[in-house]
Order: structure tokens, then C-alpha cells, then sequence
């Protein structure tokens, strides 16, 4: 109070609240009919609960039903004002109740609120009647003591004795009198004579019976009598239609004669009664669905009179209802209604028929009645959805129970043929909740995923409780929008890639390809190298990635010998807000070419100097070699230039070299006739495509002189030629036992391919291993080489591949029979252990193993 507030206001806020509150959020106003444009209603916005300042970023709008623009929101104070002209009369018709219903929608979120405004009625309308001018007819012959004379007969004195009765001029006498004579109404009669004279002729007139009429005998001076007959009550001929009177005349004579007549009185109708119904009201039931021409009601009126004035027609009366005219006819001869439109009980519930019955008298006299035919609804009309405030695409990660439409169901029937039901197909993941009578919001009752369901389309089905039911449908397509919850993914975890090294910078070596499941922007994907150092080097410096198509090109030549693998990762990631992601590992090896011809390793000296009494076989120099490339095209060979090799005069060469080992060694013994200095010429020879050499030149200097060997000489003779012959046996053996083995391990593994291959695809393992390079070394052994590499030995999808990498040992060619004994006793000190590795690498669906084969002699 202290502020000003008036404490009716203030309480009367709170009922309001209150109110809103426990009505679900209904909130009902009033407003009397004519209202001024601008008219303060309520302050809808406070009464919500909502504040003026959120009413436009929230999208405020209202809807009404069936009210056009009469009411309007200022949105920049919350306040409900009357927009245009209110008729009441024009609005709701007769109607007692009559409101306007508003729908208020908000969003964000979406809220809706039902507003009821009350139009009040004012006296602004005067009554108002049907005719400006009524004519009542009215019979002048219904004003009471009317009078008729009647003429009697003439009174006359005769002196005679009495010997005659009265005589009447007739026996019977008709008399035709209207019913609408009033009483006192004389009607003359002819009276009796009496042929006697004086008393004898002295009459006197009685009637019988007399409740209607009275005689009234008049005598003149002139002694002349008449006789009337007066009406003493009124007549009505529908009670009584005849009346049938004795008239008696007595003389006054001793003894006194009569004399009678009969009087016969027709009583003649007049119209003095109107048709009358049986009821004033006539109520009748009439289902919408009637055809044309059904009989709604046959009116039967009664008139009492007679003839013509009896005869009735029937009609309208008027004014008549344009609507009645529209619906009903009326026989005007048997008063059957019948209907003659369609009728409609969504239009119109009741007709009030007022019917007049006219008879056909001089003075048309007019019965009426009041037929109220009440329209009973039939179930015709099926129900009608509404579906507003469409909120799609709906996110795919939207929380259950948001609200995606608002739909309103309606029926025009009543009763139960306008009870509606609404149901929902498919169920899930969407369901509708009522929010108000007829009022459903479709809301989300489960999880989205657009990658699974791209869109739903919803049925919504109305069905109304009529017998049959009717019912309705609409569709609501509800899309999923995307949101970036799937990474890229790569078809594979990793990929092996072979290349060529000494390629042409920029050349195109793979291509990586990932797949995200989102769509548009939160699928489009973007490739990227995952940096790291390679040796001394970035990654980029090697190879690059597009980052649309995602291929991987070789920035520069690769160099086996510099770089056997290179490994590394390519990154995926996608445009969504936040990007996802993924990597996928590519291991690149770089295959080998034969780009390095065989080096001399170490450089020989220039000369050696070699006794002359070296035997036949004996190792007098060796020729080192070494090829950086790997495989067959490090695999070398030694030949000996025919040329530099010839003895003179056409002899054969004093000097032989090892075909894999280097070492140069005589062929026979040498003699007094070899020159004291050989030029020996070496051709170091790689098995790669083209071939690559080397050459080497060995000075061998002849010298005389020096003690001869002894037993540990490596100048073998005697026993030890047996035992270098043995060691070429162990030779041969070794060479079967080899074929032996690599037979046993390609039956392995053809068997265990076969295995693989009869397995469910995606079951193999993908492992890659060390290896190690298998060559001869220097002095006629096997050895493996620790060189490190990583080979792609099998795939998952396909079945298990094995790689096998043998070389034969540096044996020396076969001799003929008169040097063989020679050339046994030079070898003798040569090869004493053999050793061969074998590496073989399984792919096992759980575990990776090597397995090495190793025998030594």
C-alpha cells in the first residue's frame, strides 16, 4: 500500500496466477461486445509467466479460432488489446456462452499456452417486431344483445262458442337461424287461428323444450297479435346442429282446444371457428443423414365448422426463415412436412417451424403451431488434423521429449461421433502427449541416429467414436539432421606398399581411403600427413598426401640403400564442429634395383709375390667384393679375362678364380716356362637385369727359392687328397639334403595355403618381421646377414603367404679325371663348415613365429 498497489488488484493478480497455474496453462479474460479498438483486456504475457523482454527473441505469436484479428499483443508490453470491431450477435449468434479461444505459441524452447476470452452481450439491440401492421378481422355479429324482431299473429276477439281448436297454417315449420345470432335475436313466427270467437279464441303459445329460445306474443291496439320466437342464450351449431321444437296454442275456451306445430330449427354455420392443432408445440427428432422427401411430421388441424368454413390449408407462416424455406416444404392440402435440402446438424442444430392452418370461410379464420425439428447428428463428418509449428530437420543427438510439431485434432460432430482419438505409426522412437483437449505435441521418445535412419515417415491417425468410426490421416516427414558424431574410418589398419626405388619425384605411389558415415560437411574429409622425423629428415621431405583424394606421392627418389622402409601414419579428419578424426599406418618398401655396380673391397695390393713351387690348387690371392645392392643383384660372381689369363704359347692358364669365392688359385703346378710376372685381370660380375661389373687387376710375381713345404703345408698329397675327396662327397650330400628340405617346407606350405584358404575370410593377420639376407661370405660359408628390413609376408584378405630365400653354396665345377687329384689336395684347407639359415615367416591368426633351419657340417 505504501507503493500505491491496490490490494483487490494485488489479490486478484494472484487468483489469476493461481488460476493459470492449476488450468494447465489456461488463462480466461473478459471484454464486453462493441469494445473501442485499443481496449486494455489483460496483461497476457505477465499472466504466462513471461517476461516482455524475451517475447520477440522467442518468437511470440498468437493464433485464434475462428476470431480473425479481433484481439492483438503489443509485444513491447505483454498487453492484450482489442484490434477491431466485436459483434457478439455476429460472432456467436443466440448462443448464451460466447468466447474467443487463442493459441499462444512460443519456442525455445516451444511452450504453448490456450487463452479464453468471454465476449460479454450489451443491450444493443432494440426488440423488434415481425409485421409493422396486423388486421384482425372481427364479426360485427359477435356484440351481445342484438335484437330481431318476430312478427306474430294478430290478436282478434270472436264470440262463438269454442268449438274450434287452433289450426297452424302448417304442420311443421323450418326455420333456418345463423349460430352467430346473439341472444334476444327474435325470429317471427306464423301463429295459430281459431275459428271460434272471444275466449274461445284467446290463444296462448307455449314451447317445448325452451333452454334456447322463448316466446314473446305482442298484442296491438288494432287487436292484430304476432308471435316471436327469441333467442335466449347463444347457438352453436357444433353443439347443437338442429333443434327440434313443439309449439302448442291454447284457446280459452271451456274446455281449451290445442292446436301444434313442429318447429324445426336448422342452425346455419358461420366461421366463427379457427383450425385449432392438437398441440400448440410440436417437437420432432430428425437424423442429418435423412434423405429428400422423408416426412418429418403430417399436421392434422380440426375446424369445427362446417362446409367451406372447415376447409383448411396449411403453409408457413410468415416471415419465414430462408433456412426453413431452404430445408422443409409444406403440403398446403394434407399438411405433411417433408424435407427438401440437406440438412446439416454442423450448421444448423434446430429449426423452429411456425405453421398457420387458414379455413376457407367468408372471413378467413387462421390456426397455428410451432414445429421444432432438432437436427440429431450423425456421424458424417470425419476428423481434421492440423499440424503447426513444424521444428525440422530434428538433430540427430535432440534430447528425448523435445517437442518436434503441435497437431489439433477437430471433429464437427457431437457426442461421441466427435470424441477424437489420436494415435501414432510407427511408435518409435516418437510418441504424441496431450497437452490440451484435442491438443497433442509430437515429441521424441527414444534416440536418433542418422546413420541408421536418414528420415521417419509418421502417420498420425484420427479416429472419431462415432458407429461406424471415421477417421483421418496425415503424414509428417520428419528428417534427421546430421550432427559429427562418426569419425572417418579406413578399411583397413594399416597398408603395406611396394615401390621401386630411383622413382620419379612426385610419382603416385598409393592412395588412402576413409569413409565417414555423417553427411555433408561432417563427411567431407580432409587428408594429412602425421609429421615425425625420419632419421635426420622430416616426413614431408619423402612423401605427401592430397588432401581431397587422399594419394600419397613420393616427393623424391627413394633409395633402397639409404632407406629400406619408410613408415607412417596419414591422418583422416572430417569438417564437423568438433572435427573427428582417425590414422591408418602405411608401410612403404622400397624394392630394389640393381643402381650399384660391385665394389673392391678391400683395394687388393698391387703385387703378390707367389713361390714357383706352388702345387696344383693352392689359394695364391683372393679378389674382395661387395654390391650395396640386395638380393640376386648383390649376388656376385668372379671371372677371369681369357685373355690375361692364357699362358704363352697357347697353354693353359696357370690361375683359376673362384666362381663366388674370389680366391685365385693355381690350376697346375707351376714351372720354369710361366713368366716370373703375371698379369692376372678379374671381372666382378652382379646377377641383376642389366648385369653390372668391376674389374681387378692382380700382379702375381714368380720367385724361386724357399724350403719345400711342410706336412701343415696347405699343399695337400696322400691321405689328405682321400680326405679332400670326402669333403666334396659331404658337399653333394649337403646339396640333396637342401632339395630335401625345401621340398618338405613348399609341401608345408601348399597344405597350410590350402588350410588358409578354406578358413571364413577376415581371419588372417597381417604381421610383419624381420629379415635377413642370405649370401655367401668371403670365405665360401653361409652366413645370414643382421641387415634389418620388414617385408609384408601376408594379408588379411586372403590367404597366408610365405617367402622363401635360398642361395646355393659357391661350389667349384666339376674337374676333369687327370686334374682331379690336384684340385682335391688344393681344396682340402679350404671350406671347413657350411652353415644354412633358412628363415621361413608364417601369418598366424594369433601369434607370429620364425622358424630357423640350421645344419652344420
Amino acid at each position: 500500500n505504501r507503493r500505491g498497489l491496490d490490494p483487490g488488484r494485488l489479490l486478484l493478480s494472484f487468483l489469476l496466477l493461481a488460476a493459470w497455474e492449476a488450468g494447465s496453462g489456461q488463462v480466461r479474460y473478459s471484454v464486453p461486445e462493441e469494445a473501442k479498438h485499443g481496449t486494455f483486456v489483460g496483461r497476457i504475457a505477465q499472466d504466462l509467466g513471461l517476461e516482455q523482454a524475451e517475447l520477440v527473441p522467442r518468437l511470440f505469436r498468437m493464433a485464434s479460432k475462428g476470431g480473425g484479428d479481433l484481439l492483438e499483443v503489443n509485444l513491447q508490453n505483454g498487453i492484450l488489446f482489442v484490434n477491431s470491431r466485436i459483434d457478439r450477435e455476429e460472432l456467436c449468434g443466440r448462443s448464451l456462452e460466447c468466447s474467443i479461444h487463442l493459441e499462444v505459441i512460443v519456442e525455445r524452447p516451444l511452450q504453448v499456452f490456450h487463452v479464453e476470452v468471454e465476449v460479454k452481450d450489451i443491450n444493443d439491440n432494440p426488440p423488434v417486431f415481425s409485421l409493422r401492421e396486423q388486421k384482425l378481422l372481427i364479426s360485427e355479429s359477435k356484440q351481445p344483445d342484438s335484437h330481431f324482431p318476430l312478427e306474430g299473429a294478430s290478436d282478434v276477439e270472436v264470440k262463438d262458442i269454442n268449438d274450434n281448436p287452433p289450426v297452424f297454417p302448417e304442420s311443421e315449420k323450418r326455420i333456418i337461424i345463423a349460430e352467430s345470432r346473439p341472444p334476444e335475436t327474435r325470429f317471427p313466427l306464423d301463429g295459430a287461428s281459431d275459428a271460434d270467437i272471444g275466449v274461445n279464441s284467446a290463444l296462448t303459445y307455449q314451447v317445448y323444450p325452451n333452454d334456447y329460445f322463448t316466446l314473446d306474443p305482442q298484442n296491438s291496439r288494432e287487436q292484430t297479435s304476432s308471435l316471436s320466437l327469441v333467442l335466449r342464450k347463444s347457438l352453436d351449431r357444433e353443439e347443437i346442429q338442429e333443434h327440434n321444437l313443439l309449439l302448442t296454442a291454447s284457446d280459452g275456451g271451456k274446455p281449451e282446444l290445442t292446436g301444434t306445430v313442429q318447429l324445426l330449427i336448422t342452425i346455419l354455420d358461420v366461421n366463427d371457428n379457427a383450425p385449432e392443432f392438437d398441440q400448440l408445440i410440436y417437437k420432432v427428432r430428425m437424423l442429418e443423414s435423412a434423405f429428400n422427401g422423408t416426412l418429418v411430421i403430417k399436421l392434422n388441424a380440426t375446424d369445427p365448422d362446417d362446409g367451406t368454413n372447415a376447409d383448411i390449408i396449411y403453409s408457413f407462416r410468415r416471415p419465414v426463415s430462408p433456412a426453413v424455406l431452404y430445408a422443409f416444404s409444406i403440403n398446403s392440402d394434407s399438411g405433411e412436412i417433408r424435407t427438401k435440402g440437406k440438412l446439416d446438424f454442423e450448421e444448423r442444430k434446430l429449426y423452429e417451424i411456425s405453421v398457420e392452418a387458414i379455413d376457407k370461410g367468408n372471413i378467413p379464420m387462421a390456426g397455428h403451431c410451432t414445429i421444432l425439428v432438432e437436427i440429431v447428428d450423425v456421424n458424417d463428418n470425419a476428423p481434421e488434423i492440423t499440424i503447426t509449428s513444424l521444428a525440422l530437420p530434428i538433430q540427430e543427438n535432440a534430447q528425448v521429449g523435445t517437442v518436434i510439431a503441435l497437431i489439433s485434432v477437430s471433429d464437427r460432430d457431437s457426442g461421441a461421433n466427435g470424441q477424437v482419438t489420436c494415435s501414432l505409426t510407427p511408435h518409435v522412437p516418437f510418441k504424441l502427449v496431450s497437452t490440451f483437449k484435442n491438443y497433442y505435441s509430437l515429441v521424441l521418445d527414444g534416440t536418433l541416429d542418422r546413420e541408421s535412419v536418414a528420415s521417419y515417415e509418421l502417420v498420425v491417425s484420427a479416429r472419431d467414436g462415432g458407429s461406424p468410426s471415421l477417421w483421418a490421416t496425415a503424414r509428417v516427414s520428419v528428417e534427421v539432421g546430421d550432427v559429427n558424431d562418426n569419425a572417418p574410418v579406413f578399411a583397413q589398419p594399416e597398408y603395406t606398399v611396394f615401390v621401386k626405388e630411383n622413382n620419379a619425384p612426385g610419382c603416385h605411389i598409393f592412395t588412402v581411403s576413409a569413409r565417414d558415415a555423417d553427411a555433408q560437411e561432417n563427411a567431407r574429409v580432409a587428408y594429412s600427413l602425421v609429421e615425425r622425423r625420419v632419421g635426420e629428415r622430416a616426413l614431408s621431405s619423402y612423401v605427401s598426401v592430397h588432401a581431397e583424394s587422399g594419394q600419397v606421392f613420393a616427393l623424391q627418389p627413394l633409395d633402397r640403400e639409404e632407406l629400406e622402409l619408410l613408415q607412417f601414419r596419414v591422418s583422416a579428419r572430417d569438417a564437423g564442429a568438433p572435427p573427428l578424426g582417425s590414422n591408418v599406418t602405411l608401410q612403404v618398401f622400397v624394392l630394389d634395383e640393381n643402381d650399384n655396380a660391385p665394389a673392391l673391397l678391400p683395394p687388393p695390393p698391387p703385387s703378390q709375390r707367389v713361390a714357383r713351387w706352388v702345387g696344383a690348387g693352392q689359394v695364391v690371392a683372393k679378389v674382395r667384393a661387395v654390391d650395396a645392392d640386395s638380393g640376386y643383384n648383390a649376388w656376385l660372381s668372379y671371372e677371369l679375362q681369357e685373355e690375361e689369363a692364357a699362358a704363352p704359347g697357347g697353354a693353359r692358364s696357370a690361375f683359376r678364380v673362384g666362381l663366388y669365392t674370389g680366391e685365385i688359385s693355381t690350376t697346375r703346378a707351376l714351372d720354369e716356362a710361366d713368366a716370373a710376372r703375371q698379369r692376372l685381370l678379374v671381372l666382378v660380375k652382379d646377377h641383376g637385369e642389366p648385369a653390372l661389373t668391376a674389374t681387378a687387376t692382380v700382379l702375381l710375381w714368380l720367385e724361386d727359392g724357399g724350403a719345400a713345404p711342410k706336412a701343415s703345408s696347405r699343399l695337400v698329397v696322400g691321405p689328405a687328397a682321400a680326405a679332400e675327396a670326402a669333403l666334396v662327397d659331404v658337399h653333394v650330400y649337403l646339396v640333396v639334403a637342401i632339395c630335401a628340405v625345401s621340398s618338405l617346407l613348399v609341401l608345408t606350405l601348399l597344405v597350410y595355403t590350402a588350410l588358409r584358404c578354406s578358413a571364413p575370410r577376415g581371419e588372417g593377420a597381417c604381421v610383419p618381421g624381420p629379415a635377413r639376407l642370405v649370401c655367401s661370405s668371403a670365405v665360401g660359408s653361409w652366413s645370414s646377414s643382421p641387415r634389418r628390413r620388414r617385408q609384408r609376408v601376408c594379408s588379411g584378405e586372403g590367404p597366408p603367404k610365405a617367402d622363401l630365400m635360398a642361395f646355393s653354396p659357391s661350389l667349384p665345377p666339376c674337374l676333369n679325371s687327370a686334374e682331379g687329384t690336384g684340385e682335391i689336395e688344393a681344396g682340402s684347407e679350404q671350406l671347413k663348415e657350411v652353415r644354412l639359415h633358412l628363415k621361413l615367416c608364417f601369418s598366424l591368426p594369433h601369434s607370429f613365429s620364425f622358424k630357423i633351419l640350421q645344419f652344420q657340417f
